[in-house]
């Protein structure tokens, strides 16, 4: 039989970790779900329940659908606390622009759009970055592209748009004429990023060459 008072003070729940959501917040209960009444069927009300088995359905997939290919540097964000000569109380409530000086972790990754893991950097595809800020109130994520436009206006095309950017399932190959072009002249506000993709602008490297994706 174990002594358990020779294994030390007994934690308190002040003193265990805590586990946290994606967004860093606190999760009371992963455990339980409500239901409609004792026997009745789960709603799908619960945060806590979407994310975990949202996070489950997903263990499996080799890499990201996009954005796969990239690298990530960890450091930290240090406050001015001022705009101009206001402090920045004035525009934010945000406690990390809070206080000059006042510092939080963060990551930042740079990545390639369309291509694979195993993708050329030298392909003609926009840049990507993403920033996630470790706050006290949780973490705060920021995304963008180097290019000022983007191919769309509404979300609900977003996945027409990169399966025509991606290979064909079966035969691997990219068929930019009839998948990408044929995306592109149907919609129109596409043109711009396009224009922009196609130029220097999008493939800016010290050698200065650049070559279209296959």
């Amino acid at each position: 039989m174990t002594d358990v008072a020779s294994q030390g003070p007994a934690r308190s729940e002040a003193d265990r970790a805590v586990l946290t959501n994606r967004q860093g917040h606190p999760v009371y209960d992963n455990q339980n779900q409500r239901t409609v009444g004792a026997r009745g069927p789960a709603t799908l009300e619960n945060y806590q329940f979407l994310e975990k088995i949202s996070h489950f359905d997903r263990e499996r997939i080799p890499e990201r659908v996009v954005h796969a290919r990239g690298v990530t540097a960890y450091g930290v964000f240090e406050a001015d606390g001022t705009v101009g000569d206001e402090p920045i109380a004035t525009y934010t409530r945000a406690k990390l622009f809070s206080e000059k000086g006042k510092q939080t972790d963060l990551a930042i990754r740079f990545s390639t759009v369309a291509g694979g893991r195993d993708s050329s950097e030298m392909a003609r595809d926009p840049r990507g970055f993403a920033v996630k800020f470790y706050t006290e109130d949780g973490n705060w994520d920021l995304v963008g592209n180097n290019l000022g436009v983007f191919f769309i206006r509404d979300a609900i095309k977003f996945p027409d748009f990169i399966h025509s950017q991606k290979p064909d399932p079966v035969t691997f190959e990219a068929n930019v004429a009839e998948r990408a072009f044929d995306f592109f002249s149907q919609t129109p506000e596409a043109l711009h990023m396009v224009s922009l993709v196609f130029s220097p602008v999008a493939c800016r490297r010290p050698t200065g060459t650049c070559r279209a994706s296959a």
